[in-house]
């Protein structure tokens, strides 16, 4: 699967007038309108918004715990996606990567916590709700760059079915090593899904 990188939703503020903008990434069988949803329960009234959608609502095909070469051409082509909203954020908004925060969820939440790692920069704030850096067990996580200083929240329920306990707390002290401020919170028999406490522990974030 390929992915398209204008194939994109936006809300809040228009682009062109944002001190700051939110890229937001929807989960597998999911969309770009849903994850968008999310918006009126951030507190960032000067903030844009933007949402990319993956080719048939998945990112990448199999579990992002399987070998990597599986979930190709899908997962770089989501990367990329990625890459090239950030770079015309850059390029057209003039926005700089502190202006920048990232938010996914599941499928979302893994590309996006990937994207971050091979991607490093001060960012305004990295949110991985129910997720995790992708790749099989004892995968390499030799990224080169820092995240100095940027907020990260990793948030999972500690016994999700998608998304092992230890992959997130590897994700931590992976993000905490690169630089990253990182605030990780396990819910005890959570279920799969976003919380009322993720979102005021992103808006902690935002409001900062």
């Amino acid at each position: 699967m390929i992915h398209d990188p204008t194939n994109y939703l936006t809300a809040g503020v228009p682009l062109d007038k944002a001190n700051r903008v939110m890229v937001l990434v929807h989960g597998r069988g999911s969309s770009a309108q849903d994850i968008l949803s999310l918006v009126p329960h951030l507190d960032a009234p000067d903030m844009a918004f933007i949402a990319p959608q993956a080719t048939d609502g998945t990112w990448y095909p199999y579990s992002f715990l399987q070998p990597t070469e599986r979930n190709e051409p899908g997962l770089s082509s989501g990367l990329m996606v990625l890459a090239m909203l950030r770079a015309r954020l850059q390029a057209d908004f003039n926005l700089k990567t502190p202006q920048m925060y990232w938010l996914g969820f599941s499928q979302g939440a893994c590309l996006t916590l990937e994207f971050a790692a091979r991607n490093p920069a001060v960012y305004g704030g990295i949110f991985g709700l129910s997720g995790g850096l992708i790749g099989p067990d004892g995968t390499p996580r030799t990224y080169e760059g820092a995240l100095t200083g940027t907020p990260a929240v990793l948030a999972c329920s500690d016994v999700d079915s998608h998304i092992p306990k230890a992959r997130v707390l590897e994700t931590a002290a992976v993000y905490e090593r690169m630089g990253a401020i990182v605030q990780t919170k396990l819910y005890p028999n959570g279920g799969h899904t976003i919380n009322e406490d993720e979102l005021s522990l992103v808006n902690t974030v935002l409001s900062n």
